[in-house]
């Protein structure tokens, strides 16, 4: 089988990153994002870890991930506490079976660079928003630091660790403004999984109290989070 030539080229690229200068940091990220353009679709299981800077505390969770351009996305989080999130172009359904309740938001809410989402999905503009960085190498995977050029609360800087060879995000870590980190990694990865239209619809059980805000513009809670 011949592997093409953009892929012979990243999977150098991403390699090199262990010397690049930090002036070559672009390139790199500019590497990534010509990868995640063929990308059409994936499956993966992930590991969350939310730390709070001010109590210390720390939250992990475990789930399943799925993406299909352009942005479709089904979020479902098993530990320790039962989440569902669907992203679809009209738009997302936040479902908490342990409050008994659907929130419905419009789906402009994760189209921003800076949401952890589009950073772990490979859709987040990095060339064009983000300053980048090289940080070396981490556990075999080529590590990227993040700094938006217009911080916004929901991040201040990022990281992300990309698999060589393959230029996959395995793993990312967002900072907000208070100092908080999420961080996901991927247990398994997926790539151009075959998804249906049906794994990316939610129909609110019956019984479930639905708050729609469909028409507001900022949730009372972090999506994703």
């Amino acid at each position: 089988m011949r592997i093409s030539g953009m892929f012979t080229a990243a999977g150098i690229a991403l390699c090199a990153l262990f010397w690049l200068s930090p002036a070559m940091a672009a390139d790199l990220a500019s590497v990534i994002q010509e990868r995640y353009e063929t990308l059409k679709s994936f499956s993966a299981d992930f590991e969350q870890t939310l730390t709070h800077k001010e109590s210390g505390s720390v939250e992990r969770r475990q789930g399943s991930l799925l993406f299909q351009k352009p942005l479709l996305i089904r979020w479902n989080t098993a530990k320790p506490h039962e989440e569902t999130l669907v992203v679809t172009a009209k738009e997302i359904w936040d479902y908490l079976p342990d409050e008994e309740v659907a929130y419905r938001y419009p789906p402009s809410l994760v189209r921003d660079s800076r949401s952890i989402i589009q950073v772990i999905t490979g859709q987040a503009a990095l060339t064009k928003d983000f300053e980048v960085k090289p940080e070396g190498e981490e556990q075999g995977l080529a590590k990227l630091r993040l700094y938006p050029k217009e911080p916004a609360p929901q991040m201040v800087e990022a990281l992300i660790w990309v698999e060589p060879g393959s230029g996959y995000i395995r793993r990312a870590s967002i900072v907000d403004f208070y100092g908080n980190t999420n961080e996901v990694r991927f247990t398994s990865f997926k790539p151009d999984a075959r998804l249906k239209s049906s794994d990316f619809s939610f129909t609110p059980p019956k019984g479930i109290e639905v708050e729609d805000r469909i028409d507001r513009d900022v949730p009372e809670r972090e999506l994703f989070k």
